[in-house]
């Protein structure tokens, strides 16, 4: 089973949609008791980063999600799911995300770009991965975000893409994978990103 979680932040229907084109086996939970049942956690979300980690807390999803991840549990962070997982974040203030990859969230700078960094950019693959399968370098995806990561640990880095500067836009290690553009909304390309997706974890 794979599970979408629901922690207040963003439209998830979308995502789960995209998700039923290739299983059944998929469903949205704002229980975070439904992780011991998971094959699967996505977590997607748009908002703030700060409001969501606060969500995240009261809601008592913190904990059940770091267990699953630790112990290899398939996880895929979309847009503001993908921040999340760095250290901390500069979005209105200073906060702490769930430490998963080292690094921070900062906003982007400079006068020649627009801000949020909104529509499609190509994004260059510079380590492969069964997720991309099948997903050359270069195609594009849709994006929608003011915030980008600084990551420390460049192991991490799947995909760059290029906006104002140079940043990882996949990451990812063993079960984990995560993305800052939305795969749902990406045509064919974000769409095998998702269907190799559920072929690992429904086997």
């Amino acid at each position: 089973m794979i599970t979408v979680i629901d922690y207040g932040m963003g439209n998830l229907r979308s995502v789960t949609k995209a998700i039923e084109k290739f299983t059944g086996r998929v469903r949205v939970s704002s229980d975070p008791g439904s992780v011991e049942s998971s094959d699967a956690l996505v977590m997607p979300g748009d908002g703030a980063f700060g409001m969501a980690m606060e969500n995240l807390t009261r809601a008592g999803w913190i904990g059940p999600v770091l267990d699953f991840v630790k112990n290899g549990g398939h996880f895929f962070g979309i847009c503001l799911g993908f921040q999340l997982l760095f250290t901390s974040s500069e979005e209105f203030g200073s906060h702490l995300g769930l430490g998963v990859i080292p690094g921070s969230v900062v906003r982007f700078t400079g006068g020649d770009i627009k801000v949020p960094h909104m529509g499609w950019n190509n994004v260059d693959i510079v380590r492969e991965t069964p997720c991309f399968n099948g997903v050359p370098t270069g195609s594009y995806f849709y994006f929608i975000h003011s915030f980008y990561p600084k990551i420390e640990d460049g192991s991490w880095v799947i995909g760059e893409v290029e906006y104002g500067t140079r940043f990882p836009c996949v990451v990812g290690r063993g079960n984990i994978i995560a993305t800052q553009f939305h795969p749902e909304k990406s045509h064919a390309a974000g769409h095998r990103i998702i269907e190799n997706f559920v072929r690992a974890v429904c086997r």
